[in-house]
């Protein structure tokens, strides 16, 4: 998985990337045979070789001829693959490589390696020799390190969310139990307003330790957006309940009609709206799915949606924008007779590969009639990916997790804008 050094890490790159960790992270070796290398970005690469070869050499001492096997072979794999680098990238190294189990069973195992260039400096120096790859630290640098508090108050509520690249959520609501303006019989305006305020206060500081909690110690903020209706937004902060951490960290106070939870959605919408939230990923996925939703409602015949027409656009060159979700789950299969070259390609959905394979394993090739197939599969964004690039297209993956991500899946999980309606 390459990455072109300072480019934007876009959104294909990312759920790449993603994709592959997790599926690292599910992989269990025989015995400690799977090596991961986490190289910093300033160290020489002869360096780590010559570590490598030590290491091949203790590894000499391994009791299991299979396991001593498997891990030599891994070392060796792992310094061929690093001589091919003069120096270290400019964000580091990290390897993966190791004898991965199949379905065929213990000592069928083959070597396979898996070179990243991370999207952030490597912070550490690392070698292990595991029954597993060691891919915390890389998925540490998938975090999305933009994390944006959102507060919304007033005098009977206050909605606590975090926005966090293409994720928003609500983490708590808090009531105030704190009176209204109008004071109950019996009781002087003047010992009524002192309650009230006294109330207040104990509110106020309530909501302020509560966010402390949330914001600095549990997601570590970068900033914050506070809002609600009436004058108590600028009151909180004016008489500064908040940490002086988060109170210097303040982006924007904006008014809305509601507080609570249903604020902390507003809140969000209104900072797009104003443009105070324009660099996160959350932001840009909505605008992508709004433009391509008044499009499908048009009725000018240039919204689409559906594997396979967008599929068929994609291929015959006519597809401008396309959008899926991080969560699809179709693949691509191509059926290709190893006797007379003759290609086929379908797309099926992930639960129906193996069944689909072993059909057309077992049928003759439509061309030759020969029975020699071999059938290969291929994640569908990546399939995306290849006919993107080859036609100029813009392909965007986008989080199946929020409400704009779940308004695509109700269309199929992908849609397409066109560049003008086919004839």
């Amino acid at each position: 998985m390459a990455n072109d050094g300072n480019s934007k890490w876009d959104s294909v790159k990312r759920y790449k990337l993603t994709k592959m960790i997790n599926e690292l992270s599910s992989i269990s070796g025989h015995g400690t045979e799977l090596v991961t290398v986490y190289i910093p970005p300033r160290r020489p690469v002869f360096e780590v070789i010559s570590q490598l070869r030590n290491e091949a050499g203790t590894a000499s001492n391994i009791k299991s001829d299979l396991t001593r096997t498997h891990v030599q072979d891994a070392l060796s794999r792992t310094i061929e693959q690093l001589k091919l680098f003069k120096e270290t990238p400019e964000n580091g190294l990290v390897i993966f490589c190791g004898a991965i189990p199949n379905e065929k069973g213990i000592g069928k195992e083959k070597i396979e390696i898996y070179p990243v260039l991370p999207p952030k400096p490597v912070q550490i120096s690392l070698y292990r020799c595991d029954d597993h790859f060691w891919t915390d630290h890389l998925k540490e640098m998938m975090k999305d390190d933009k994390v944006i508090g959102i507060l919304s108050i007033d005098t009977q509520e206050t909605g606590i969310g975090i926005l966090t690249g293409d994720h928003w959520e609500v983490i708590d609501s808090l009531s105030s139990g704190v009176a209204g303006k109008h004071r109950q019989g019996g009781q002087s305006a003047r010992r009524f307003e002192r309650l009230r305020e006294n109330e207040l206060n104990e509110y106020y500081h309530r909501v302020a330790q509560h966010v402390k909690q949330v914001f600095l110690d549990q997601y570590d903020v970068k900033g914050t957006i506070v809002g609600g209706p009436g004058p108590t937004k600028e009151n909180f902060l004016k008489e500064e309940y908040l940490d002086y951490r988060l109170q210097k960290s303040v982006i924007a106070t904006l008014d809305t009609s509601y507080s609570g939870g249903e604020g902390v959605r507003e809140l969000i919408e209104k900072a797009q709206k104003e443009g105070i939230l324009q660099e996160f990923r959350v932001m840009e996925e909505k605008q992508l799915i709004k433009k391509f939703m008044t499009e499908v409602h048009s009725g000018r015949g240039l919204g689409i949606y559906g594997i396979h027409d967008v599929v068929k656009a994609l291929e015959s060159g006519i597809a401008d924008l396309v959008l899926v979700t991080d969560d699809i789950m179709y693949f691509k299969l191509e059926i290709k007779c190893k006797a007379c070259k003759n290609i086929q390609t379908i797309i099926v959905d992930r639960s129906q590969i193996m069944a689909t394979k072993q059909e057309w394993l077992s049928k003759q090739c439509p061309s030759c009639s020969g029975s020699d197939l071999e059938v290969v599969d291929k994640d569908i964004v990546d399939y995306l990916n290849e006919l993107a690039l080859k036609t100029g297209c813009r392909l965007e993956v986008i989080s199946g997790r929020t409400e704009e991500g779940a308004q695509l899946a109700s269309l199929g999980k992908i849609g397409a804008i066109l560049r003008y309606k086919p004839t």
